[in-house]
């Protein structure tokens, strides 16, 4: 219909241009078709680390997850993804945590503390039976993996009205799944999920196929104009966009002269009116930037999505900071975070865990068959 209509247009719309004219009347470019779902299904196999079991299983639920968030499935996308879960579970469902019940114990001995509950309470609360016959002592000494631990802290929050005082509706299972993905961030993204939930979205996230899928959504379903992976993998344990975020605090310091921590959080998300390093730093560069602080704490706020990039802040201290450099500066850095956990035992860094992931990410490379780009 539309090439009848153009020989009118031209006759009748004499002052549009004609490349306006030619868009119009011009065939849309054809999209690339998304390659067949056996071939990826086939190539994820093949990436998969050769010690990994049940690797069709696996591959169903990577596809799935990629296909279902429209996720281009190239194979630096699905390296990416089998990377990251190599480094994060090797590929364990469940992955158990050397002292488990240890590091619940503490939690719930210094929550205690800071409420000011004698110990002699605790200790009678948790040598009630909880719902599997057990006392929560008994779970708690048993307890492997963090979904062990996720079902006593929920059984204790339920049925001990001390565990309301301690925890109040707060599970303090963070992370799960075989890609240590964040509950939270979880919850948040769970409204196409497209498998039928099977209790509530922290359960699912304790699954294989929920697990995938919101650590693919964590790790891919955001855009970026990043120039390496490696920054994805940093963001993955930061944060989003937290490597963009750390080289506008590298530029920011550069310009100021201020001492700035590079990890990625442009605002103070603490309690009160105090204001974070980094916008303190900013503000300090008004008269450069021609910016009143409403304006730059507009623009700060968008530090956690895509359109941080096209604000006049964002744009002019790069500006600033390239002329002052005189070269162009990284619009990406790896961000100078310590990882600290209960779970970690020794001295670990964002960018330690973002090039354990590239190492893998390239080895996965090394396997593919060459049949997808």
């Amino acid at each position: 219909m539309l090439s009848n209509l153009c020989p009118s247009l031209i006759r009748t719309l004499t002052g549009l241009t004609l490349m306006t004219l030619l868009a119009a009347c011009s065939t849309p470019r054809q999209q690339t078709p998304p390659p067949p779902p056996d071939l990826v299904r086939s190539e994820i196999v093949r990436l998969l680390p050769p010690s990994v079991s049940d690797r069709q299983g696996w591959a169903t639920d990577i596809y799935t997850a990629f296909e279902s968030q429209g996720i281009a499935p190239s194979v630096e996308n699905l390296c990416s993804a089998v990377a990251v879960t190599e480094q994060e579970s090797n590929f364990q469902v469940d992955p158990a945590v050397p002292g488990m019940g240890g590091i619940a114990r503490a939690e719930i001995d210094r929550r205690a503390g800071k409420a000011h509950i004698p110990n002699l309470l605790v200790r009678s609360a948790l040598d009630i039976r909880s719902p599997t016959g057990k006392t929560y002592n008994e779970r708690l000494a048993a307890a492997r993996t963090e979904k062990d631990l996720s079902a006593i802290f929920e059984d204790f929050i339920g049925m001990v009205p001390l565990g309301k005082t301690l925890f109040g509706t707060f599970n303090p299972v963070h992370t799960a799944g075989p890609m240590q993905v964040s509950i939270e961030f979880a919850e948040r993204q769970a409204r196409d999920y497209p498998y039928p939930v099977e209790g509530s979205i922290r359960h699912e996230v304790f699954s294989r196929r929920g697990g995938m899928y919101f650590g693919i959504a964590h790790l891919l379903g955001y855009p970026v104009s990043y120039d390496r992976p490696i920054y994805r993998f940093a963001d993955f344990n930061a944060g989003w966009y937290a490597s963009r975020n750390a080289a506008f605090q590298s530029a920011v310091a550069r310009l100021s002269g201020k001492r700035l921590a590079l990890d990625g959080d442009l605002i103070s998300y603490g309690f009160g009116p105090s204001l974070g390093q980094t916008e303190l730093a900013v503000r300090s560069l008004h008269a450069q930037l021609g910016m009143r602080n409403s304006t730059i704490r507009s623009a700060l706020e968008k530090g956690d999505t895509a359109d941080f990039e096209n604000t006049d802040l964002y744009r002019q201290v790069f500006a600033l900071a390239d002329k002052a450099a005189g070269n162009p500066l990284p619009r990406a850095i790896l961000p100078g975070i310590v990882l600290e956990s209960p779970k970690i035992t020794r001295k670990l860094t964002t960018a330690w865990f973002a090039q354990r992931v590239e190492e893998r990410r390239v080895r996965c490379m090394g396997r593919a068959s060459g049949r997808l780009k």
